[in-house]
C-alpha cells in the first residue's frame, strides 16, 4: 500500500519561507521512473503544478514559481520536500504531493498521477 503523508505549518508568515514534507511509504523514492511533485490550488483559482523531483534526484519547477522554489529529498527518510521562499498571501493554497509512474513537468492531471496525498491547506498571514 503507497502512502504519502504530507505534513508542516499550516499557518506561515509572510516573507518567511513555507517548508512542507512529504514522507513516502510502500514504494521508494529511488525507483525507476518514479517522479514525485508538488502541486498547489489557491481558493477558487485551478491547480498548479510547482515543480517535480525524480528518481534520479533531478528536479523542474514551474517557470512562474523557480526563483522561489526548491525541491528536495531524503532517501534514507525516503522523503521529498517543498521549500517555498519569500511567500506573500498569495501563496495561501491547498498543497499536495503525489506520484507518477513516469516523468511529469507541468501535469495537473490527477489521472496522470497514481498516487495523490491528503492535502494540506496553508495560510500566509500576519
Amino acid at each position: 500500500q503507497v502512502q504519502l503523508q504530507e505534513s508542516g505549518p499550516g499557518l506561515v508568515k509572510p516573507s518567511q519561507t513555507l517548508s512542507l514534507t512529504c514522507a513516502v511509504s510502500g514504494s521508494s523514492i529511488t525507483t525507476s521512473y518514479y517522479s514525485w511533485s508538488w502541486i498547489r490550488q489557491p481558493p477558487g483559482k485551478e491547480l498548479e503544478w510547482m515543480g517535480v523531483i525524480a528518481y534520479d534526484g533531478s528536479t523542474y519547477y514551474n517557470p512562474s514559481l523557480k526563483s522561489r522554489t526548491s525541491i528536495s529529498r531524503d532517501t534514507s527518510k525516503n522523503q521529498f520536500y517543498l521549500q517555498l521562499q519569500s511567500v506573500t498571501p498569495e501563496d495561501t493554497a491547498v498543497y499536495c504531493c503525489a506520484r507518477s509512474k513516469s516523468l511529469l513537468v507541468g501535469s495537473v492531471n490527477r489521472h496522470e498521477y497514481d498516487y495523490w496525498d491528503q492535502r494540506t491547506q496553508v495560510t500566509v498571514s500576519s
